[in-house]
């Protein structure tokens, strides 16, 4: 496993089926526009759309932040993740995994491939090893933190 690789989990008061769906089908409830520290002043809405993964902006163009790698619901999702700062064939991968907890369901982000990008890539901004790990962690901390939210109040 590499040093680059954030993982995040969150336990949510659905069961898998809603939690998988709730996460493919109602990004819009918990996606939270991104800081301009990840990308241009843009702000989308994440969509799975036949197997590929869209950040949608107000003005409705897309931008294809990568294809849909596993679909399995109610248990897992993989996908490619690219920023608009990568150069073609650059890409990481988000692995979403959903499992029964006591209280419902525990869902488990793993983002990882970093490594993959040098140390002086845009997408770091300047942060290495831990800062770079935890900056990247926040995001998704966050993002989970309003997906548990979306899903309390959808269920």
């Amino acid at each position: 496993m590499s040093d680059d690789c954030v993982t995040v989990s969150t336990v949510v008061a659905v069961d898998a089926v809603t939690a998988f769906a709730i996460f493919t089908q109602e990004t819009g409830a918990w996606w939270r526009p991104r800081v301009k520290l990840f990308r241009d002043d843009r702000q989308g809405t994440l969509r799975f759309d036949n197997g590929r993964v869209l950040e949608v902006y107000s003005d409705g163009e897309p931008f294809e932040v990568g294809r849909v790698l596993a679909w399995e619901p109610p248990r897992r999702l993989l996908f490619e993740w690219r920023q608009s700062d990568f150069a073609p064939g650059e890409r990481t991968e988000v692995e979403v995994r959903f499992e029964a907890a006591p209280r419902g369901t525990s869902v488990t982000i793993e983002h990882r491939g970093w490594d993959a990008l040098s140390a002086v890539h845009p997408a770091r901004h300047g942060y290495t090893g831990n800062a770079f790990t935890s900056m990247i962690g926040l995001r998704w901390g966050d993002l989970l933190t309003a997906f548990r939210t979306a899903a309390s109040g959808l269920q």
